[in-house]
């Protein structure tokens, strides 16, 4: 898993690792737009039509003094339904552009590049977790790693088991990804690539 006279000699295309940041605003509509379209509509409420109860009118129309109430789903009572609440069918996405994201994506590894966290290495292994573990140890990447790689069967079968380590291709970068990554690790081939696809290729 040494590094490789490649990548020791490869150098970070600047039109990708060192463009212009005027602002974290696209930054933020892009991480905003990545964990919107992550979150799933799970939460769900009933409404007075669909609680249990009320076949019976509580007490009598007259004479009670009390205010006249025809059934115990009515929205105002503890036990009745929601009015307005989560029915489990919501959409929570946001739309971003394919210029809009590869900009954002430019400006974060810009960013990463500044902060000294990419790393330009390939990876060999032979699909065991204990090799990925001793290589994160001998390069003393302690926190969150995020490897850059076209992903093979022993990639995948050695770093799945190991938490601090997300494993993905290069045309599936995201701001979230970079940003919240303490390590970048990205191979000589998806450099290439990278550029490619944030230069003008295909998304």
């Amino acid at each position: 898993m040494a590094e490789t006279t490649a990548a020791k000699n490869a150098t970070l295309p600047k039109e990708v690792f060192a463009v212009e940041v005027p602002n974290h605003d696209l930054l933020k509509l892009a991480y905003d737009s990545y964990l919107a379209n992550s979150r799933l509509a799970s939460a769900t409420t009933k409404t007075r039509g669909e609680v249990r109860g009320g076949g019976k009118k509580p007490w009598k129309q007259k004479g009670t003094g009390r205010a006249r109430f025809g059934s115990t789903r009515n929205p105002i009572w503890r036990t009745g339904g929601i009015v307005f609440g989560p029915r489990g069918n919501e959409n929570y996405t946001k739309k971003l552009s394919k210029t809009s994201k590869r900009v954002a994506v430019k400006q974060a590894l810009t960013l990463a590049n500044e902060a000294k966290k990419v790393v330009i290495d390939d990876i060999k292994t032979t699909g065991k977790t204990a090799e990925i573990a001793k290589y994160l140890d001998d390069n003393k990447f302690a926190r969150r790693v995020l490897v850059v790689t076209e992903k093979t069967p022993e990639l995948l079968r050695a770093t799945n088991n190991v938490q601090r380590v997300k494993l993905v291709s290069p045309t599936y970068l995201s701001v979230f990804d970079i940003l919240n990554a303490d390590t970048i690790v990205i191979s000589t081939k998806s450099l290439d690539s990278i550029k490619t696809w944030l230069t003008g290729g295909e998304a």
